[in-house]
């Protein structure tokens, strides 16, 4: 069997929390599942590197985690020391870029038992999936600011739009729809009523990506329109594909419906596998909570049961899955997120209980 080597990067805050119990969780699994080898080695990149270093991670830290098969990533950020701008720009992005991680990928799933704000929805009403385009759009980092501090100061934030991009992105969720198997249906998100150039190019792409794949319904949403009807009606959604700002916003959306912030895992994909993908939890490093030891780390176990299933180790991502969705319906052990008094490390004891528990049986 193949041994998996992950480079694993707690990052700022709570990352350096949720972290360890998705490590602990993949450890179990390891010990259950017959043949699944995992290697980890840690990098302590991060706002504290970067207070000592004047960088977020090392000149050459791309070509070392180029040598991995998977990035397990914590979170960043910590403005109170150092702005997000910088944090973002200088560790997660330059890594969802350099290694084409293009498809980012954000189950809606409520679990049995989760905590849904909706009244009267079920987990069979809310179960999709958003696919971000991950490395360009309003996130290319494409744009100027002049005159600082004068009176005709300017900034200028350019969106930038490839048909490359596009037609890459928009095909990974026709196809995810197909593998998927439910609705088959692709929505597309944008706000081409406003914006007339990238969003009209987007709209006019996505039309002829749909035409190559007849046995797929494709329609398509305003952004704002979607935003409301992830609430009214999320039952009608099965893979939505938007840009990289839009889906970013309507994903946070997405884990509150979900059952919280706590829930949502993604996956940062090169599907070609030319390069090493990246997981992590939909949430931030969460700094007013960082250090009490109370953050949900059920979203990053999540993550690291999406790594496993991208490497191929199906048996062992099936487990984690069945073991967090019982985890959750039992509802005894709970962070204070979710209405309790457990610990971060208590969930995580809780999960690996489960896996040994179904093990046996």
């Amino acid at each position: 069997m193949a041994t998996h080597r992950i480079a694993v990067i707690p990052g700022d805050g709570i990352g350096q929390e949720v972290i360890p119990e998705g490590l602990k969780v993949l450890r179990t699994v390891q010990e259950i599942v017959p043949g699944l080898h995992l290697e980890y080695e840690e990098f302590p990149w991060g706002t504290d590197y970067y207070l000592q270093h004047g960088v977020m991670m090392p000149e050459n830290a791309l070509q070392i985690l180029a040598t991995f098969d998977a990035i397990y990533f914590g979170a960043v950020g910590d403005p109170q020391r150092v702005p997000d701008h910088i944090t973002l720009n200088g560790l997660i992005l330059p890594i969802r870029k350099h290694f084409q991680q293009y498809a980012c990928v954000r189950p809606v799933q409520l679990l049995p038992g989760a905590p849904c704000p909706l009244v009267g929805k079920t987990p069979a009403d809310i179960d999709f999936v958003v696919v971000r385009e991950n490395t360009e759009g309003e996130y290319a980092d494409a744009g100027g600011w002049i005159h600082r501090g004068a009176p005709q100061e300017v900034a200028i934030q350019t969106a930038i739009f490839t048909r490359a991009g596009c037609e890459r992105i928009m095909r990974f969720a026709f196809e995810l729809a197909r593998k998927r198997n439910k609705k088959r249906r692709v929505t597309s998100i944008t706000k081409s009523n406003a914006q007339k150039y990238g969003m009209v190019f987007w709209d006019s792409i996505f039309r002829e990506v749909a035409a190559r794949y007849p046995d797929v319904e494709a329609n398509a949403y305003l952004v704002d329109a979607a935003a409301m009807n992830f609430i009214r009606c999320p039952e009608v959604f099965d893979v939505v594909v938007a840009s990289n700002l839009f889906a970013d916003i309507l994903t946070d959306l997405g884990a509150v419906i979900m059952g919280g912030m706590g829930f949502a895992p993604s996956a940062n994909l090169n599907p070609e596998r030319t390069y090493p993908s990246m997981f992590e939890a939909v949430h931030g490093s969460a700094p007013d909570i960082k250090g009490q030891g109370i953050a949900n780390p059920i979203a990053t176990i999540w993550a690291g049961q999406m790594m496993l299933d991208f490497l191929g180790e199906a048996e062992a991502a099936a487990r984690i899955l069945r073991a967090l969705a019982t985890h959750v319906q039992r509802g005894t052990v709970r962070t204070p997120d979710l209405g309790g008094h457990h610990r971060t490390s208590d969930v995580g004891d809780s999960i690996c209980a489960i896996l040994r528990e179904q093990a046996a049986i």
